[in-house]
């Protein structure tokens, strides 16, 4: 299974908000030059954060985005599920009901193997916070 690079790059950013939690808001240039993102990908990355809740933008000479809540507060699954939608292996055990309906789901011999697995994908995400990530950074602790 593969993530896409939304959700990569949007988890690099966010941990890079959470290493700058206490320092008030950052420039997304500053995160894109120190992460080695594209600015403008960055950008789109950011207005997915922010309808989600995860960021809030901060106008003005010391403008920027910051995290809307501790490092120790925001889980992964959020940022995944922000950026990429619900978290599934495959369509038919999406964590959101779908329409898509493949007419074998109720004899279906591997469901249940994937079903395990998105729930197994689901506990790590969503039992990992940002300020986890932040743990042994050399620069600054998150939070």
């Amino acid at each position: 299974m593969r993530f896409s690079t939304r959700g990569h790059y949007g988890l690099m950013a966010m941990v890079a908000l959470a290493q700058r939690y206490n320092r008030g808001a950052v420039a997304l240039a500053e995160v894109a030059r120190a992460e080695g993102l594209s600015l403008a990908y960055l950008e789109q990355l950011a207005m997915s954060l922010r309808r989600a809740g995860l960021i809030t933008s901060v106008r003005g000479a010391k403008g920027g985005y910051r995290l809307s809540a501790d490092p120790s507060q925001v889980k992964v699954g959020q940022v995944l599920r922000a950026l990429d939608g619900p978290l599934a292996p495959v369509e038919c055990v999406s964590e959101v009901p779908s329409s898509h309906h493949c007419g074998r789901e109720v004899d279906c011999l591997s469901r249940p193997l994937w079903e395990r697995l998105r729930d197994s994908v689901s506990l790590v995400m969503d039992s990992t916070t940002l300020a986890d990530l932040c743990r042994g950074a050399k620069e600054v602790s998150c939070g």
